[in-house]
């Protein structure tokens, strides 16, 4: 049944839009004032409520749980279920993020992965459209919370070696490229069709601009696991913020990075070219707060924060949308900002399409009028309509 929608703020356009839904696609898009054509069967009046796609989230490393590295068969009606809960909290589509681990796991975990993105076609399920492997070629400075007995020297035979048979599954991979003297990882990995991001490196800009003019595209989680940004050195941060086409993830829980260097960072005019959101969960998303197994160690979760019991921080447990939240809520950016940056933004980075006519009306609504004031959205579902 055709559905209009009308009176919509949209990401990167000035007034309101309406816009035409059939069969669960977007068909028509149009400045309402210059078209508006109410011969449909159903009209849905938005009233100045901004719209946008669902998130994307391309660092995630679990839910309700269950840890991506940990994955066996056996877990594919729990990958399931977490699917369904990313739809319900916003999400339309993740990489599963398999952070450090032996080569046994890695390849067990992509098995199954690939084996489920072959299979998946249930509706109202965030779709995998692939996996970000963080590691294991990562700086033993920098390694944090990934356990550093797993790291392995960035050379093509072990890149080979993880990769294995999974080549079209990896979407992106986080590397330090100060460990590739040969500069030969960066082009074979693009070459490849995957993203290079660089992270938990200790690069120089220099060693980061270079990686950069090979052909890396994305920064993993600005600001950590990296060098301080410096005035006399600014490392890869400072040299991924003024080489253009880089864009960086960047986890807005308010632990990882300061509120008031996230402000810093979205004051640039290009912000939602340069900057995307990532929740960086952990696998105790979804559940409450407590001690949790992580790999052979725990991590202790207390409001939204993991840390293994050392202290380290080791990553969140929020959703992707609550980084919107809480940009919102320290008044760091405007609306449409902050809802691109967890939308529009790592469709960019990732090279997809983001809202136009021709994409899937996996749509949500924000306003703000909830008691507080707080920023609320809602899935549009046209299912029972």
């Amino acid at each position: 049944m055709p559905i209009q929608l009308i009176n919509a703020q949209l990401v990167g356009h000035t007034g309101l839009y309406s816009l035409d839904i059939d069969q669960d696609m977007i068909t028509a898009l149009h400045p309402q004032a210059h078209w508006l054509d109410l011969d449909t069967n159903l009209v849905i009046d938005l009233e100045g409520d901004w719209l946008s796609l669902g998130g994307v989230d391309l660092q995630i490393n679990g839910a309700l749980g269950l840890a991506f590295p940990d994955l066996t068969p056996e877990h594919f009606p729990q990958l399931e279920k977490i699917c369904e809960f990313l739809w319900h909290q916003g999400v339309d589509a993740f990489l599963p993020t398999l952070v450090t681990t032996s080569l046994k796991n890695f390849d067990r975990a992509l098995s199954v992965l690939e084996h489920y993105c072959q299979e998946q076609s249930s509706p109202n399920r965030a779709k995998i459209w692939g996996v970000h492997l963080e590691g294991p070629f990562l700086n033993p400075e920098k390694c944090g919370a990934h356990p550093p007995q797993y790291l392995l020297p960035l050379t093509l035979t072990r890149v080979q070696q993880v990769l294995g048979d999974h080549l079209g599954l990896v979407k992106i991979i986080t590397l330090a490229p100060e460990l590739d003297p040969s500069d030969t990882v960066i082009p074979y990995l693009v070459n490849l069709g995957i993203q290079v991001s660089v992270g938990h490196s200790q690069a120089s800009a220099e060693q980061a601009q270079s990686a950069f003019d090979l052909g890396a595209s994305l920064v993993t989680h600005a600001f950590n696991a990296m060098p301080s940004l410096h005035h006399r050195q600014p490392g890869l941060l400072g040299a991924a913020l003024y080489h253009s086409p880089i864009a960086c993830g960047l986890i807005a829980d308010g632990k990882h990075v300061d509120p008031l260097m996230l402000h810093l960072l979205l004051q640039r005019r290009d912000v939602t070219e340069k900057i995307f959101l990532v929740s960086d969960a952990l696998a105790p998303l979804g559940l409450s707060d407590g001690h949790y197994p992580w790999d052979d160690r725990e991590i202790e979760v207390s409001q939204g924060t993991a840390r293994l019991l050392d202290g380290t921080l080791s990553g969140t447990t929020l959703s992707l949308l609550a980084g919107v939240k809480n940009l919102l809520g320290w008044k760091l950016c405007p609306a449409e900002t902050a809802i691109a940056l967890a939308t529009e933004s790592p469709r960019r980075a990732l090279g997809q399409r983001g809202l136009a006519v021709g994409s899937p009306a996996t749509l949500l609504r924000w306003h703000d009028r909830t008691p507080d004031g707080e920023i609320a959205w809602q899935r549009l579902d046209f299912g029972d309509l």
